[in-house]
């Protein structure tokens, strides 16, 4: 089982043995005792009162500032310390590789049975090739090790790939951990990886090396006891992705039905090589955002035909032969959602869609604006494509048999009453929540408002459209309606838990 381990970073004994209380209460496994974080550091005086205190195994490391750590005075008082937690009768001691030899010959290979040896290699600068990993691996183990630990950076996420193919090899214990957001996985997949232990945070203020989750995540996001070897590898892939809440809601969803699966958040720069690299069955479907899903219909060996039409997908699934199949569930929620606002302002039809006939506006010509114009010509509505790209817009318009405008045209386009808008853009998304696509006083235009955008869940565009009196429609009614579409996707028809989505959206949007 890998073990969840709190990086222990306060400033004075006393915060120190209070945090790995928390820990303790919290469910993690142990703590690692960051001593050289510790002002005016005493080993004869703090060093027992900290292990005293200390209500979880514990790992000792006294990181040199040469190694990315706080420590800035002589190797001979450092191996004094670590000798000194040894006697004490700690779990773990961390060494760097670059003096290994040295701290070895130092406590002359007098090491308690108790306590296991990590010897650890950081690379704050990038991660190396498999073969240079494979061969660091060797020289670590080579010196004696019980535990190996290697820690890279993320240039890019396809460098996590190596770390796995290098741990899943690895004759002793290993910690693999590659930082920075583009290295997430590598620490919420580790027991998949067969990862010795993953660190945690406690919360933001208390991070040891960049890229760390908090424990919470971990434990109950991510669900990490379950992961095992056959847990299926879902996930975001996005750019930026940090303020997505699709790992919540997929998650606790996956939890609530029991699939083995677990989706993360998955930071990339091209999609094409992240599907090439991460093409092993496990990684099995994936959700596809901005700036991807017109790049995704290239990716795909097959496609959904509305999809295609569209020429946006938000959907992928690796088939068990390999295949990848593109689908797009945008235009299913955004339309429902849409369609169902339109309903709140008059009578209904349950034949006719309320959309049949109505002039809509959409606002992008990116994959969600190409998946609402599609939806809604679909429908019978007479569709208005508004792009900063004017060309795009053209294009768009073009294949819907609709009309073309600029986004500055907008402050005066008003040929009929009743018009709808739709915002397909990425304005007014956290953390830039002052941007709207369209000046306020043009919003009286409308019937109805739509914002493609949930994080926040009232937008600008929003707030200002309620100030004009116009009805509005929350992105978060086509993120749960896509969300639940992609579920059923990825679980091969597992009729996707509504209540508990829509619960989850209320929450955490």
């Amino acid at each position: 089982m890998t073990l969840v381990c709190v990086p222990l970073v306060a400033r004075t004994v006393e915060e120190m043995v209070s945090d790995a209380a928390v820990a303790k209460s919290v469910g993690c496994d142990l703590v690692e005792i960051r001593i050289d974080f510790i002002q005016g550091f005493r080993p004869r005086e703090d060093l027992p009162r900290l292990l005293r205190g200390c209500p979880l195994p514990a790992l000792v490391t006294y990181r040199p500032n040469w190694e990315g750590g706080q420590y800035e005075g002589d190797d001979t008082t450092r191996f004094e310390t670590l000798r000194l937690a040894m006697e004490l009768g700690v779990d773990y001691v961390d060494i760097e590789l670059k003096v290994a030899d040295k701290f070895i010959n130092f406590i002359s290979g007098n090491k308690p049975e108790k306590c296991k040896l990590i010897i650890s290699s950081h690379n704050y600068e990038y991660t190396p090739s498999r073969e240079e990993l494979a061969n660091l691996v060797a020289r670590i183990q080579a010196v004696g090790a019980d535990i190996v630990k290697i820690a890279t950076t993320a240039k890019d996420i396809i460098d996590v790939s190596r770390m796995f193919q290098v741990m899943v090899h690895c004759q002793v214990p290993m910690i693999g951990l590659v930082m920075g957001e583009r290295g997430l996985m590598s620490r919420i997949l580790a027991p998949k990886f067969d990862g010795y232990l993953t660190f945690g945070i406690l919360n933001a203020t208390k991070i040891s090396a960049p890229g760390q989750p908090a424990v919470e995540e971990l434990l109950e996001i991510y669900n990490i006891r379950h992961i095992g070897p056959d847990t299926k590898v879902l996930g975001l892939i996005a750019n930026p992705v940090q303020q997505s809440k699709s790992p919540i809601l997929h998650n606790k969803c996956l939890q609530s039905v029991g699939y083995n699966a677990v989706y993360l958040p998955l930071l990339a720069d091209n999609l094409a090589s992240f599907l090439e690299t991460y093409s092993s069955p496990d990684f099995s479907g994936f959700s596809c955002s901005l700036p991807f899903k017109v790049d995704a219909v290239q990716c795909c060996d097959e496609h959904d035909p509305v999809a295609k039409s569209i020429g946006a997908i938000n959907t992928i699934i690796r088939r068990p032969d390999g295949k990848l199949v593109g689908y797009n569930t945008d235009y299913i929620g955004a339309i429902s959602a849409i369609e169902d606002g339109i309903r709140g302002l008059g009578p209904k039809d349950s034949v006719i869609s309320p959309l049949a006939g109505r002039l809509i506006v959409v606002i992008g010509a990116g994959g969600a604006g190409k998946a609402i114009a599609y939806g809604a010509k679909e429908k019978g509505a007479r569709v208005v494509v508004a792009n900063r790209t004017y060309e795009k817009a053209v294009n768009l318009a073009n294949a819907v048999g609709g009309q073309p405008l600029r986004l500055s045209d907008l402050e005066t386009f008003k040929p009929e009453e009743g018009m709808i808008l739709a915002n397909a853009t990425s304005l007014g998304m956290y953390p830039n929540v002052d941007g709207t696509p369209i000046p306020k006083k043009a919003l009286s235009f409308y019937d109805m408002v739509f914002d493609a955008v949930y994080a926040p869940k009232v937008t600008r565009l929003l707030r200002e459209a309620e100030e004009n009196g116009v009805k509005v429609v929350s992105g978060v009614e086509m993120f749960i309606r896509q969300a639940m579409d992609q579920f059923e996707h990825f679980t091969g028809g597992i009729e996707a838990p509504e209540s508990l989505m829509r619960e989850i959206a209320a929450k955490y949007t």
